[in-house]
């Protein structure tokens, strides 16, 4: 394997401060450090930027990348609050905070599911930072979803979604990072990664602790994420003039966009035959070069 896959990105510190709070935005930095940056990619939640590593390394010999832990993931230490938490408005602004902190030129804006849709509204109000986006089965309900999702009733129904249950219910402490890997490699979410990339989310999803390795992303901030579902991505998607290219999952997508979407002629959505939701995991040549087109 050549040496642009096995070296370790450079590991940044920004400080963001907005209506979320205070603290620190981890930021992993691939490529010349002497270029401006190309692209920005943000992770799934659940996850961090740091299990992108083998998807985002290779591009490093001509591109410059920016991949952040988002709020309440990985080495990012701003704080997080789920009660009455309603939509992704904190990972918005974060990010936004990250554009704002960047020169050179606008930048390739891109995401995985809930990294990609922060990554669209972010995109709505900073267009003047961004030439463009790639967003990864990014987590789109349909119209009259979103304008449920609306609705005080669903504040109380919450915690009755299945991905919120099932967040709730995940096991946040292990004896070791081997015990840890052994649970996931080959299992629900992980099924089929490649186990360099199960190993990469492990180095910074877990935080040693006197009591043992505990997940980076609470399980309560992981379901939070689930429910807070009244940020509005069809607004963002009208407001912008930027080119927008979504890669839609063949199975199981979290993705409502048309492949021709009506009245949104700067989006192009191509669904992955034959992807899941994790397809940037499993197929990540068909996002690496999704990436490297986008960019060059």
């Amino acid at each position: 394997m050549d040496a642009i896959r096995l070296s370790p990105p450079r590991r940044l510190s920004l400080p963001v401060s907005n209506r979320g709070g205070e603290g620190q935005m981890h930021v992993l930095d691939f490529g010349d450090p002497k270029r401006p940056v190309d692209i920005v990619f943000v992770h799934a939640n659940g996850f961090n930027a740091l299990t992108y590593r083998t998807l985002l390394a290779p591009l490093s010999g001509s591109l410059r990348i920016w991949a952040p832990d988002l709020r309440g993931h990985g080495a990012t230490t701003l704080p997080t609050e789920a009660a009455g938490r309603r939509d992704w408005h904190d990972h918005r602004d974060d990010l936004v905070a990250l554009l704002d902190a960047l020169d050179g030129p606008p930048v390739v804006l891109a995401g995985h599911s809930m990294g990609g849709t922060s990554a669209l509204l972010a995109a709505a109000e900073r267009p003047d930072r961004v030439a463009s986006l790639v967003l990864f089965d990014p987590v789109i309900w349909s119209r009259w979803a979103v304008a449920a999702f609306q609705l005080p009733l669903l504040d109380r129904i919450a915690s009755r979604i299945p991905l919120v249950k099932a967040a709730l219910r995940r096991r946040a402490v292990f004896e070791s990072r081997e015990q840890a890997m052994v649970a996931y490699l080959g299992r629900g979410a992980f099924r089929g990664w490649p186990e360099m990339m199960l190993a990469d989310y492990l180095a910074d999803g877990l935080i040693e602790t006197p009591d043992g390795y505990t997940l980076a992303c609470d399980p309560a901030w992981e379901a939070s994420n689930y429910a807070a579902q009244s940020h509005d991505p069809w607004r963002a998607l009208k407001r912008l003039d930027r080119p927008v290219r979504v890669l839609r999952a063949g199975t199981g997508s979290t993705c409502h966009l048309a492949e021709s979407p009506r009245g949104l002629p700067h989006v192009t959505v191509d669904t992955v035959s034959g992807g899941t939701h994790f397809f940037p995991m499993l197929r990540a040549d068909v996002a690496r070069d999704a990436l490297f087109d986008a960019a060059v």
